[in-house]
């Protein structure tokens, strides 16, 4: 079958294969010279870019390791000050309990020591040089005031 020809259809040549249109000359081109055209740019390698790309990568992921290795031990740093926080406020609530325990009993330890309270309390304000307090007219009768 191969061998056979096909059969002519109306409006083609037979024989000769179709050719293009002829080249024709553009309008005043006459005598034109050609340019100097520079050749093409020789396609780039794309390594330097993957390798500032991994190098934008591996310092970003540094960053963050640095980063989450600060904030760690930050963490811990804060949680050991709570709890020093927490132990001097429990020392702090002790040390006052003490002292409420020992103003109570303050009076019953003086009059174990026979001690007896004073009936007219006499103080000395040191900012106005004066004797104040229930016994001051005493004292001023006496003579021993001095200021």
């Amino acid at each position: 079958m191969s061998a056979l020809r096909a059969p002519a259809t109306p409006g083609t040549r037979t024989g000769a294969s179709p050719r293009r249109a002829p080249l024709t000359a553009l309008e005043g081109g006459a005598g034109r010279r050609f340019d100097v055209v520079r050749a093409p740019l020789q396609a780039t390698s794309g390594v330097p870019f993957l390798v500032l790309c991994a190098l934008i990568l591996a310092g970003a992921l540094l960053a963050a390791l640095l980063l989450n290795t600060s904030m760690a031990r930050g963490s811990y740093e804060a949680a050991a000050l709570q709890r020093e926080v927490g132990q001097v406020a429990q020392d702090v609530q002790a040390k006052q309990a003490e002292l409420r325990a020992a103003e109570n009993s303050l009076a019953d330890r003086a009059r174990a020591m026979g001690m007896v309270p004073a009936e007219d309390p006499t103080m000395i304000s040191v900012g106005s040089r004066s004797v104040v307090g229930v016994g001051a007219g005493k004292g001023a009768q006496d003579g021993s005031e001095e200021p």
